[in-house]
């Protein structure tokens, strides 16, 4: 095979998992990263945080595949996902597969360095991320199954590092479920005009022209699930100063999708790493040890 065609078959490959698109990374890493610190109330042992960075790029490019797959009869029918591999025939459905299974593998590779009601959470991880892209046939919110899958790195990271899930940890996971509501719907903003034409069910769809304020409802519900976490906890200025930040970026958010552009929900979306990215900051100087 020649050298070209090898490289375009390796950038085949880069986008069926997204590494061309590291934006899911960053959504799947911020929680995991808050609940290695507020579950060790400090710096996390340095072997989990490894394991867990690491396997989170895994499965989330697992993730892609089997997206991928399970929409490969939609996506050429889809504007944003029309050249995606698997929809463009670049791609075969059995590839896709394998990639999935390859990279699942190495991931509980990983995992199995740790206790095991971690090993048995990283199961249930994996099957929330198989089915989630199968929920769209049938669930009028996939995003709220979507917000489980994404944050179940909070109850893993908790038992990772205490050897049990406390309530913090399945709070913190339902406060993430109304932040993954929040940004995923956004994200089905892009594409509504072609989910209805196909028959797919999204939270854009479910709350019509109501849209707008369901997304800034869900983050102001975040937000203040969050601000009761801290007042719960006792944790300081810093945690409540990242959760300033998250909202005036939330703020933001709602100057992009006002309008219902592809665009402006597109960046909203994507801007959504700022918003993680900040809260974190704040549980990290929160929790850094004195």
């Amino acid at each position: 095979m020649k050298t070209s065609a090898v490289l375009a078959r390796l950038d085949a490959y880069e986008k069926l998992i997204r590494l061309d698109k590291p934006v899911g990374i960053l959504l799947l890493l911020w929680p995991t990263l808050w609940g290695l610190w507020l579950s060790a109330s400090g710096i996390p042992d340095w072997r989990a945080l490894w394991i867990f960075v690491v396997g989170t790029v895994l499965m989330r490019s697992a993730g892609c595949a089997i997206n991928d797959y399970a929409d490969r009869h939609f996506d050429a029918a889809v504007e944003r996902t029309k050249d995606r591999p698997l929809a463009t025939g670049l791609i075969q459905p059995w590839e896709a597969l394998a990639v999935a299974a390859a990279l699942s593998l190495a991931a509980f590779v990983l995992v199995v360095r740790l206790n095991l009601l971690t090993i048995v959470l990283s199961v249930v991880a994996l099957l929330l991320a198989a089915s989630y892209p199968f929920t769209k046939r049938f669930f009028a919110m996939p995003q709220a199954v979507l917000g489980v899958a994404f944050g179940f790195g909070i109850p893993m990271a908790f038992a990772a590092q205490l050897g049990r899930v406390t309530a913090l940890g399945w709070a913190l996971l339902a406060a993430h479920v109304l932040w993954t509501i929040a940004y995923d719907t956004e994200y089905a903003m892009v594409d509504r005009n072609d989910d209805v034409q196909l028959g797919i069910k999204t939270s854009a769809i479910l709350f019509g022209k109501h849209d707008v304020l369901a997304v800034m409802a869900c983050y102001a519900l975040f937000l203040l699930a969050m601000l009761g976490i801290g007042i719960w906890q006792g944790y300081g200025p810093f945690y409540t100063g990242g959760l300033l930040v998250a909202a005036v970026i939330a703020g933001y958010h709602y100057r992009l999708i006002r309008d219902r552009s592809r665009e402006g929900a597109f960046k909203a979306f994507r801007h959504n790493n700022w918003l993680g990215a900040a809260i974190f900051a704040g549980v990290l100087l929160d929790q850094w040890p004195r």
